[in-house]
């Protein structure tokens, strides 16, 4: 079986914020740092190829972080592609790194202040179209979290604001200080414990970015009912598992990341799979039963 490639993006648009409009498939760029998602890439040439082809596929919306690196996928994206014309970057701030694979919740008001102005910087940008933040610090108040998130956007740091790993508790006691723009949770087919959350994004016309969008865990499986709609498609089921989440929600704004331009042009491939209404169904229940 062949997997599928393609030079052009054609998941269809969103207004993030009502005002700031992206194509829906974006680009994950965590995986363009090192191990662990610590220091720089093995191949630090080949993560800077990726990044410019994004453009290219018309893929114009770019997740990144501070803490990717931490700091160097900031970097990278600006020595790649700044400025960025056409293009969204979002970032997020609120996890300190101590060492590879550690990610500890951060969220005083002076720590967020400082890593906003520190990824403009970086970026070099005069504010952020998005900035999310990346956890709720359960160590600090969380309206304390909230009025600084406020506070910044009023200042002009940040044009949009996001949320990340939310209950819609959390989501309604943060749009009591300010509008959410997008929330950021773990969703795909294998865990889709954030339902309520998605259905409640589109009910508010939220972006609803899923992490691990490509995930489809044992539904993968040789033999299972994934596999043969992949081969169906002459594809492989990551990008069914894509094709499903960009049909699920007119909000979903996926970002698989990768640091090779071969597995980018497959991602971009996902999008533009058509899934029938049957195929849709038949994934949808046997995601339902994990």
């Amino acid at each position: 079986m062949s997997t599928t490639t393609a030079t052009k993006n054609h998941s269809g648009t969103f207004a993030i914020g009502g005002d700031m409009t992206v194509n829906r498939l974006g680009f994950g760029a965590m995986r363009i740092t090192g191990k662990g998602i610590w220091g720089e890439p093995e191949d630090k040439q080949e993560s800077l190829r990726t990044l410019r082809r994004l453009p290219e596929l018309d893929i114009n919306f770019i997740d990144t972080a501070d803490s990717y690196g931490p700091e160097v996928s900031e970097l990278l994206i600006r020595e790649a592609l700044h400025p960025y014309r056409g293009m969204t970057i979002a970032t997020k701030a609120g996890l300190a790194r101590t060492g590879p694979d550690v990610w500890i919740p951060l969220g005083r008001p002076e720590y967020l202040l400082q890593e906003v102005k520190m990824s403009i910087r970086r970026l070099g940008v005069e504010r952020l179209d998005l900035w999310q933040l990346h956890r709720i610090d359960p160590k600090v108040p969380q309206n304390e979290q909230f009025d600084a998130i406020k506070s910044m956007q009023a200042e002009g740091l940040i044009r949009h604001v996001g949320l990340s790993q939310v209950s819609v508790k959390e989501i309604e006691a943060a749009q009591k200080f300010f509008k959410v723009a997008t929330v950021q949770n773990l969703y795909n087919l294998s865990d889709r414990s954030s339902e309520d959350v998605l259905d409640f994004c589109e009910k508010q016309k939220m972006g609803f970015i899923p992490w691990f969008p490509l995930a489809a865990g044992d539904l993968a499986k040789p033999g299972s009912r994934l596999e043969a709609i992949a081969k169906k498609h002459n594809t492989v089921p990551s990008q069914i598992a894509l094709a499903w989440l960009l049909k699920r929600s007119p909000v979903m704004l996926p970002i698989p990341g990768t640091s090779k331009v071969k597995h980018l042009e497959e991602n971009v491939a996902g999008a533009n799979i058509k899934l029938s209404d049957a195929e849709f169904a038949e994934l949808s229940e046997l995601s339902k039963k994990k």
